[in-house]
């Protein structure tokens, strides 16, 4: 541990209810919901203690014996050690960065106002940028199209929904060479159209950091520029111009969530009846006492999408050393992974009352508005990164791959030839698998460690291939072992800090209508297969076992991959 650490509101009259807690418990019907809560501003961490206690030592005691709850919310950036006090002094501003965000909100109701006959939002960014809002989005049910691959088919059917009504909103410090091309496609789209550039630039706003290379193409583009604040990095910047304005654009009454947020900022400086607290207590006892990993679960009370948000932000805010939280979004309470040895399972959602109870078997239940989950999601994840003694600003690892990537765009791929195919599937794999599908899966899981895990990564189409995504609980079934799973590149820009260790299974698929990047020497399908081989290299360059499974057929491909893996037992 570094020096430095170790009655509430019901629902809110004009607040989505799919959005509000409302703590009660005095109807509690589980152990959880019956026990003590730290609660504030309608939000409640429940089962945080009990997690505490399983500590040889209060990790609670221990940061309030350095005074840790206040001095963070002061932005103390000395919380980490010496070596992070640089970095926390420049990427502190989220603590308080939902009050700057409200001077946002002329601006955001001008633009939506302006852009109302707009109705397709198209949200082009990547890791944190993307998250947030497709949370909010989902949560609210707000439609929003999320554009972070560069899946020929994902791109081209985004392309082809509605775009004489599409407003493309480019989010990001950078311009990700995947963000750029779809500036690109959409760019080429309107001027094909039809429209001149001063029209195809009303369809695009862009939000950036200040001085930020994409600033200076949206510049170049003349279009609606909206600044982030400086001082908040990626992953916490849910509450920012990040979250807020693709959010804004697509219905969301954003200001919500800054109230939600602003209420429960009170609470971060308390000792007791503080939930940030209580769930990075949690987090950190957890860690430290041999439960790494934590599953994140969906309650089913009306919060969607928090799980990805929360796993990206806990991978790179305390994966940055090659230790820390391994998060796992599960699908539900029953599903595979949810629960198991050396495992922390951390519930989630909207509502808590009478008539709803907790997973009966989640250690920790979060329940509360979305604006309060991220602000105490945020807090909690700095606090555990104190106990863990990690620096939570640490950027994300992610570099490795991207340069990997450009080279092989330059270069052009180098030629692979499968170990074996079986039906519509070419497996590539590590020397000594056996040659067959379900023996190549079992083979895999059966090399993971007692402290191992599973990364599986699809680069797809992210709609038209959604099913692969049932790999996570038929692998998670098999193993026993802590499974993820997440879409190519957007792993890379989100949990690909932490994803130093594991074992790796990549699963790419044939393109059949490719789409050309304008203005580029390459497709988005060369950009795609570029960004998985580039992966592929990263990993080998750490010595991480990785099994590739190319889909030569994508539908049969899918299939058939389901049913090998449901076929691969312990």
């Amino acid at each position: 541990m570094t020096d430095g650490v170790g009655s509430v509101p019901g629902h809110r009259p004009g607040t989505p209810r799919a959005a509000v807690a409302h703590p009660d418990p005095g109807g509690a019907v589980s152990d959880l919901s019956a026990g003590p809560a730290d609660a504030a501003a309608g939000l409640a961490v429940r089962g945080a203690d009990a997690v505490d206690r399983s500590a040889s030592a209060s990790i609670r005691d221990a940061l309030l014996a350095r005074d840790v709850p206040a001095r963070l919310a002061a932005k103390d950036p000395t919380l980490w050690g010496p070596g992070a006090e640089t970095g926390a002094k420049a990427r502190l501003g989220w603590v308080d960065t939902h009050r700057r965000s409200r001077e946002l909100l002329p601006q955001l109701a001008e633009l939506t106002e302006e852009l109302a006959d707009l109705e397709h939002v198209v949200l082009a960014g990547a890791g944190g940028s993307a998250l947030a809002p497709e949370a909010i989005a989902r949560t609210l049910g707000r439609p929003l199209t999320v554009l972070d691959t560069a899946d020929p088919g994902q791109v081209r059917a985004a392309l082809a929904d509605r775009l004489d009504r599409t407003v493309v909103v480019l989010s990001g410090g950078s311009a990700t060479v995947e963000t750029d091309s779809h500036r690109r496609a959409y760019w080429h789209a309107f001027l094909d159209a039809g429209m001149t550039e001063a029209e195809a630039a009303r369809h695009f706003v862009v939000v950036t950091d200040p001085g930020s290379p994409l600033e200076a193409v949206a510049a170049e583009m003349g279009v609606v520029t909206i600044f982030a604040d400086p001082d908040v990095s990626g992953r916490y910047s849910a509450l920012t111009a990040f979250g807020l304005a693709p959010s804004a654009l697509a219905g969301v009454a954003v200001a919500d969530l800054l109230d939600d947020a602003d209420a429960l900022a009170d609470s971060l400086g308390r000792d007791r009846d503080n939930p940030g607290l209580a769930l990075g207590v949690a987090l950190g006892a957890a860690a430290t006492t041999g439960r790494g990993t934590v599953a994140l679960v969906p309650d089913g009370t009306g919060i969607d999408g928090l799980g990805d948000w929360a796993e990206q932000l806990l991978a790179e805010s305390t994966g940055g050393a090659g230790v820390g939280i391994l998060p796992v979004a599960v699908e539900s309470p029953d599903a595979p992974g949810a629960t198991g040895p050396g495992l922390l399972t951390v519930s989630y959602g909207g509502a808590l009352g009478p008539a709803v109870a907790p997973p009966a078997a989640a250690d920790v239940a979060v329940n509360g508005p979305l604006g309060a989950q991220f602000l105490a999601w945020e807090y909690a994840s700095a606090i555990a990164a104190a106990v863990l003694g990690v620096d939570p600003f640490d950027q994300p690892d992610g570099a490795g791959s991207e340069e990997q990537a450009a080279r092989i765009l330059a270069t052009g791929p180098a030629a692979e030839t499968p170990s074996f195919t079986e039906g519509a599937i070419e497996v590539y794999a590590p020397a000594g698998a056996p040659a067959d599908l379900a023996g190549t899966l079992r083979w895999l899981l059966d090399g993971l460690t007692d402290d191992g895990y599973l990364a599986a990564t699809a680069y797809l189409d992210r709609q038209a291939d959604a099913a692969v995504a049932g790999l996570r609980p038929l692998l998670a079934r098999a193993t026993g072992r802590p499974v993820t799973f997440g879409w190519g590149p957007r792993g890379r820009h989100s949990t690909g800090q932490h994803h130093r260790g594991g074992s790796h299974l990549q699963v790419t698929g044939a393109v059949t209508d490719d789409l050309p990047v304008p203005g580029r020497p390459y497709t988005f399908g060369e950009l795609q297969a570029a960004q998985a081989a580039g992966d592929r290299q990263a990993l080998a360059g750490r010595g991480r076992p990785v099994l590739r499974l190319h889909l030569t057929e994508r539908a049969a491909g899918v299939a058939q991959l389901l049913d090998a893996a449901g076929r691969t037992r312990t």
